[in-house]
């Protein structure tokens, strides 16, 4: 789908010719402004950099109450008025995942970041990259031997998923049976496809990990968490401070899994990039960034507007639900210089807003960012000749992927890849 005609009746949230690529539809509509309402669901798309970021940050005006349902936010009372502040506060326990500071405006949302933030402390954060290093070894080391591999099951999966549980003071001894029962990441921030389950059963976990630690404290990590305080010095509800970790778990996997996947889909593209980050590792964070902005693991945020507004010369009536284009943004010309090439050494890639802005911006950010630089160290040292399996994507002008079918993130299914290992 490629014919501008073809993209004004389109149906974002079912249509899946967007799914493969969604980027021609993302240059249409910001061909047509960078706010626009779309034709289904009362939308308004915002796909420009400097608007998205309007958005993101005036949370007085737009709530985030509906961030991962979008449109399929529903109330037990028509939101009809110029300004339905009171009607979100006082329903928005109604809403999927309301009890998860993603869906959260101030001042909840200050409290349980503040009480996150406490359990993401430089020294943490230290002791999680050495655990890191020794899982991309141990990871790499369960099928490097055989110069193939699926990528995202065998390597980014259960990477992202142990880095987590090790942050959050799962004892190794459980790690196992958290890739066991588990699997891949839980599925749940993916719109409408049952989206507390999977978070639900890690509450079941967490709660007995936190109770116990509050009843027998240990010097762990996980004591540290169920001991934690909000900022002001009160001591939370046990399940409060279980969401908290249960949302980190299961988030902190998506984004980061996703992103591992493009770095090696790139690097297994261009050759000459796998020697040049070889023999300059210190543009490996650069790359990541470019990888970030080109692929951004978010494609669509959401917010709902609280009261009548206006957004770059575009009216949006209280209770319209606003679609953040990362993906879009990320890709706009008049911030980036030819934006669908993908390019190292961008001056200003670090401009992108792959993991949001303000107060929501993704506060497992720099964790991501570790495990991808970590990861590809390891796997710069460990595999040279990094390609693709033609037999599973394709010859070179005729790959073939697969990608998650949801209109929120997005990620390959799978990887194939080839290399000698070293």
């Amino acid at each position: 789908m490629s014919d501008p005609a073809q993209f004004e009746a389109v149906d974002f949230f079912t249509d899946p010719a967007l799914i493969e690529d969604p980027y021609p539809y993302f240059d249409y509509l910001l061909s047509r402004g960078p706010v626009l309402g779309l034709p289904h669901h009362g939308v308004v798309a915002v796909s420009g950099h400097e608007e998205a970021l309007a958005v993101y940050r005036d949370t007085g005006t737009f709530s985030s109450c509906n961030s991962v349902v979008g449109p399929y936010a529903r109330f037990p009372v028509p939101l009809e008025g110029s300004d339905v502040g009171e009607i979100i506060d006082r329903y928005r326990d109604q809403l999927p995942m309301h009890e998860h500071m993603v869906t959260q405006d101030p001042p909840l949302h200050s409290r349980q970041r503040g009480l996150l933030m406490k359990l993401m402390t430089p020294n943490r954060l230290k002791q999680n990259e050495a655990f890191m290093w020794r899982l991309a070894e141990r990871q790499l080391e369960e099928f490097s031997a055989g110069g193939s591999c699926e990528f995202i099951a065998e390597y980014s999966q259960p990477f992202a998923m142990l880095v987590i549980a090790d942050l959050l003071g799962v004892p190794e001894a459980d790690h196992q049976a958290f890739r066991g029962r588990l699997g891949r990441t839980p599925g749940g921030l993916s719109g409408q496809e049952q989206p507390l389950n999977a978070l639900e059963s890690l509450d079941e976990w967490f709660t007995r990990y936190v109770e116990d630690r509050r009843s027998r404290p240990r010097e762990d990590v996980l004591t540290g968490l169920a001991l934690a305080r909000y900022p002001d010095g009160s001591t939370p509800d046990v399940i409060d401070v279980v969401r908290t970790a249960t949302f980190l778990f299961a988030a902190g996997q998506e984004t980061t899994a996703r992103l591992l996947a493009t770095a090696l889909r790139l690097l297994a593209e261009v050759p000459e990039l796998q020697d040049e980050l070889r023999t300059r590792r210190d543009r490996i964070p650069d790359f990541i960034e470019e990888a970030l902005r080109i692929e951004s693991p978010v494609k669509a945020d959401f917010r709902l507007a609280r009261h009548d507004t206006t957004l770059a010369g575009v009216e949006i009536p209280a209770g319209t639900p606003v679609m953040l284009l990362n993906g879009a943004a990320n890709r706009d010309p008049r911030r980036f210089d030819q934006p669908g090439e993908f390019r190292l050494g961008r001056d200003n890639v670090k401009e992108h807003i792959a993991f949001g802005r303000g107060i929501h911006t993704c506060p497992g950010a720099s964790l991501a960012r570790a495990e991808a630089r970590v990861s590809l160290e390891r796997i710069l040292d460990r595999m040279h000749g990094i390609r693709l399996s033609e037999e599973h994507h394709g010859p070179a002008g005729a790959r073939r992927f697969e990608y998650e079918p949801t209109y929120i993130l997005r990620g390959l299914r799978r990887l194939h890849l080839e290399f000698e290992a070293h």
